[in-house]
Order: C-alpha cells, then structure tokens, then sequence
C-alpha cells in the first residue's frame, strides 16, 4: 500500500529511537495497573465511610455488598444468563448497525449525490431520542428480540456512519493525486490509499458504535424483556435492591470493557503502521 508504505518507512526512526531509549517492557503493566487505581480508591473510600458511620449504605451499599450480591448471582447462574442475553442482543445489534454504517457511510463520503441525498434525512434521524423508537418498533417487530435488536442497531449505526464518512471526506488530497500519478485503477486507489487512510478513524467509530450500542441495550431491555442485564437493573428498581443495580451496573461495566478491548485488539493490527503519540505516551 503506497499510504501505508510511506508511514512505515517514516515510523522505523522513531521506533528505532524508542528501542534505544530504553523503554521498560514492565510499562504496559503499569499503565494496566493505574487503570484501577482510581475505581479502587473510590470502592475504598466508600467502604471505609460506612465501616465508620460515615454513610448509612443503605441507598448506595459498600462494595462488599455489591460484591456479595454478584458473587450470588454468579454461583447460581443468574448472572450469566442474564449477561449472554445482553451479549448476544449487543452483538447481533452491532453487527448490523456497523454493516449498514459502513456501507451508508462509504456511499455518502465517495459520492456527493449520494451525500447530498442521505445525509440531511440521516441527520434529522440521528437527533431522535432513543427512547422514541421504542413504541414505534415495538409496533413494528413486537416485544421480543427483533424489536431490540434493532433498535440497538439504529443506536451503532449513526457514529460509524458518520465516522465512515468523515473519515473518507477528510483523506489528504494530496495522497490521492500521488495516486493518479501512479495511474492507479479506482480499485487500486481505494485499497491502496483511500482505504489505510480512513482505517484509524473507522476503527474510533466502531469503538464509538459498540458504546452506544451497550447504552441502546437498556432501553431495548426495558421493552418486555425477562432475561438480560437490563432486566436486572429493572427487577432491582422494583423489589428496592440497591445491591442488586449495582452489580448489574458493574457486569456492564466489566462487559462493555472487555468487549472494546476485543474491538481494539482486533482492529489494532490493521492500524498499526501508524506512528503516533499514543505509543509512546
């Protein structure tokens, strides 16, 4: 690839560079590890608040709690039934609205008719609440999981789409004359150029996406549903268990980490000819 070739030859100095300076391989660690300070220091504090009577805990509990109840949940398979059930909606969901975001996003930045066609009706779109779909699919697909399905794919589709797009709209011309200079086909134009050069935001955009799609999630599990993290947090509101919302608050949390941390050790590879700042921060 003529884009990827010329970032490489442009990365091996500083990479070169980086080597000799002794880079502490234990880093990586490190910057793990400081992760969980903060979330650490905070469920230490607020331990340590209601031990001493500081707080009643009543409303918000103390970690040990919010551990007690997950490790419960865990040990009677409650948790993960209900976790597979929201994993499984997310994924379908996200597939789907990545797919259509790709393709609707790729149409819009190559052509402007196209662009001039989709786009003021996809933006208008992109504003409605997601709650208001809610009547609106279960009028259409029923309560069961067609409804939330899509409408955790209506929630991934609009950043990769838009992120597809801009990313596409904002590749350096200059790149792309160097290309016509090499008469490139439009095929090999696109693969060679076009395409490593809007990778890096597509893949901000699919992180963006699978966000979203884990927030659509509970909405769409609040139409009907009986089995899912969101249902939990729903069962939890009714029966006034604060222990209980939060630890389906925390296996969101848990989840939506693991899955981004998938996405970006998948699309890491196909980026990592860039040479940025990030790497060495």
């Amino acid at each position: 690839m003529v884009a990827t070739d010329i970032a490489a030859s442009a990365a091996a100095p500083a990479a070169e560079a980086e080597r000799l300076s002794g880079a502490s391989p234990l880093a990586p660690r490190v910057r793990w590890a400081l992760g969980l300070l903060l979330p650490l220091a905070l469920a230490v504090g607020w331990e340590a608040a209601v031990r001493f009577g500081l707080a009643s805990g009543r409303l918000m509990p103390p970690p040990s709690r919010v551990a007690e109840t997950l490790y419960g949940l865990a040990r009677s398979g409650e948790l993960w039934t209900h976790a597979w059930a929201t994993l499984w909606r997310v994924a379908v969901g996200f597939g789907l609205g990545a797919a259509f975001g790709i393709a609707f996003g790729a149409l819009s930045g190559v052509s402007g008719t196209a662009r001039r066609l989709l786009d003021p009706t996809l933006q208008a779109l992109r504003a409605i609440p997601s709650i208001a779909w809610v009547p609106l699919f279960i009028l259409w697909f029923g309560i069961f999981e067609a409804s939330k399905i899509a409408l955790i794919a209506v929630g991934v589709f609009f950043p990769v789409y838009l992120g597809v797009a801009g990313a596409i709209l904002s590749v350096d011309r200059k790149l792309v004359e160097v290309g016509r200079v090499f008469r490139l086909s439009p095929l090999a134009l696109a693969r060679r150029i076009l395409l490593p050069a809007v990778l890096p935001q597509t893949a901000t955009a699919l992180r963006s996406g699978l966000g979203l799609g884990f927030m659509f999630v509970v909405a769409a599990e609040f139409m009907g549903a009986s089995e899912g993290l969101g249902y939990l947090l729903v069962d939890g509101q009714q029966l006034g268990k604060p222990d209980q919302i939060l630890a389906a608050v925390i296996a969101f949390a848990l989840m939506g980490k693991a899955a981004d941390s998938l996405l970006v050790a998948v699309t890491g590879p196909l980026v990592r000819w860039q040479d940025v700042a990030r790497e060495r921060l």
